[in-house]
Order: structure tokens, then C-alpha cells, then sequence
């Protein structure tokens, strides 16, 4: 796990390797190349508390590639915004929208600077898709955002998409509140998608003890990290409607037959959901 010796070359100004960053800790659970020592040394630790991190990494990009489908292809969204979208991979929110409808637009949104930066060169010719600032913590910043505002259709149905990132929102930064005031904007025929940590409780007792020495390292390496309660993960969706098969384990969720992912050990200590706004 030693330093790659083109590290030191391709640090965007402004970034400091040394400090772990959120994106960064994922994209080297997906085999990206956009990741710094301390990025890994976290990953690594993560791995060694739930030895099949990686395939959770896997099954949630799967996880995200089905709801987009679900929301382009049957619901006929043809507008989306994603939130703590991450450094871009393989299976993008754009990709997945525009392969069902080319004209479907797109909105990523992020804070961290590798992100935005990655993200604007990948999309430098798609005119139907904008990468902006922001911070979930701070849902004015975004919606009142006059690129979001021009971009998205408020008034129309919309796909908002929260694929792992409400777990980095601390509970001293009122998660409830901010996923209020993002639901409020979601006209009728909008959808909700959450990927979330979760702590299984008595139910699932090794899934439970994962979640607590996880969220340990997390908070120890990143200051972030959450596996919240089945009950507090439902409340992020408010009075939405859950479509079928509701709040589950990423593989439970509309996997197709043949998806090769063998997520197991930590089944339980990620679950995802898609609403609808009736």
C-alpha cells in the first residue's frame, strides 16, 4: 500500500494528499486511481473491520444504476439531481438517465474540489448535465443555486438522488431539517433515493457490532460516519411513498438475476430505498 510514485505530480493545487477525503476513501474501494496514501490507510482499516467493504462499494453503484433506470425508464423522469454525487466512475447518473432519454439533464452536486474538478472535465461536451458546489448540510446553497435553477425544473418530477452521503451529515448538523427542505421542492411524480449506513440492532447482532467499530474509524479518520436505526433512516423520507420492495439491504432491491455481487458479510449495514411523491 505504498506511495505510487506519481503521486506527488498529479495533486490538484489546493488539495492537501495527506488529509483523507470521503470521495477519495470510495473511489479506492471501486479500484479508482483518484486516491492518496491517507485515503487507503482509512480504506484499508475499514477493510479490516468488514472484510467485503469493497463488494458493499459495488452493490451500492448497482444499487444507484437500478434506481436511475427505474426512475428514466418507468417513472419517465427525465431530470436529476445527485447529491454528494462522488468523484465519477463507471455507471454515472448521466450515463444510466441519457442511455433511457439523451435530453434527460442532469445535476451533480459536491464539496470536495478533486470532485468538482474531475467532474467538470469528464462533462466538458454534455450540455444536458452541470456539476455545482455545494453542501448537503446547506440545502439553500444548492436549490436557491441560479445554475440549479435555470438547469432543473422544479415543477416538474424530479429524481434526487442521496446515494451515501446523509451517513457524513452528523447529527449535530440536523440531517432532519435539511431533508426536509430538499423534500419540500419535489413536485408530484419526483422521486427519493437514499443509501444509507445502517446498525441493524439486536436483529443482526455481528451486522451490529460491524457498524459500531466502523463508525469508530470513520469519525477517528474522517469526522464523519453514521449507521443510524431503520427508524431514523425511514424519517428521511417523510410522507413519501415507498415503492416496492422498500427500505432493504442494497442486493434486495430490484437486483436482477445475474448480478454477480456476493455482498455478505455486511448485508446489513447498508440499506437503500427509492420514495415517491404522490
Amino acid at each position: 500500500m505504498g506511495n505510487r510514485p506519481d503521486e506527488s505530480r498529479r495533486v490538484p493545487p489546493g488539495i492537501d494528499p495527506t488529509t483523507p477525503s470521503i470521495a477519495r476513501v470510495y473511489d479506492y474501494f471501486l479500484g479508482g486511481k483518484d486516491n492518496f496514501e491517507a485515503d487507503r490507510k482509512v480504506a484499508e482499516e475499514a477493510l479490516k473491520i468488514a472484510p467485503d467493504a469493497r463488494e458493499a462499494g459495488r452493490a451500492n453503484r448497482a444499487f444507484l444504476r437500478r434506481a436511475v433506470r427505474h426512475m428514466a425508464a418507468e417513472a419517465g423522469i427525465r431530470q436529476f439531481l445527485d447529491l454528494g454525487s462522488g468523484l465519477p466512475t463507471q455507471g454515472n447518473v448521466h450515463e444510466i438517465a441519457q442511455a433511457v432519454a439523451p435530453d434527460a439533464r442532469i445535476v451533480y452536486v459536491d464539496n470536495d474540489p478533486v470532485v468538482l474538478a474531475h467532474g467538470r472535465a469528464l462533462l466538458e461536451t454534455n450540455d444536458v448535465t452541470k456539476v455545482v458546489p455545494g453542501d448537503v448540510r446547506n440545502p439553500a446553497e444548492i436549490l436557491e443555486n441560479p445554475e440549479v435553477a435555470e438547469f432543473l425544473d422544479f415543477s416538474r418530477p424530479l429524481g434526487m438522488l442521496f446515494v451515501s452521503v446523509l451517513h457524513h451529515v452528523n447529527d449535530d448538523e440536523d440531517p432532519d431539517g435539511a431533508m426536509a427542505r430538499f423534500r419540500s421542492v419535489l413536485a408530484p411524480g419526483s422521486h427519493l433515493a437514499i443509501v444509507h449506513f445502517h446498525n441493524p440492532g439486536d436483529e443482526h447482532p455481528e451486522a451490529a457490532r460491524i457498524a459500531v467499530e466502523a463508525e469508530r474509524n470513520f469519525n477517528q479518520n474522517l469526522g464523519t460516519g453514521r449507521w443510524r436505526t431503520r427508524t431514523e433512516i425511514l424519517s428521511y423520507f417523510g410522507d413519501l411513498e415507498l415503492i416496492k420492495p422498500g427500505l432493504v439491504p442494497l442486493a434486495d432491491w430490484r437486483s436482477a438475476p445475474d448480478d454477480l455481487i456476493r455482498q455478505d458479510l455486511t448485508r446489513h449495514n447498508v440499506v437503500a430505498g427509492v420514495g415517491r411523491r404522490l
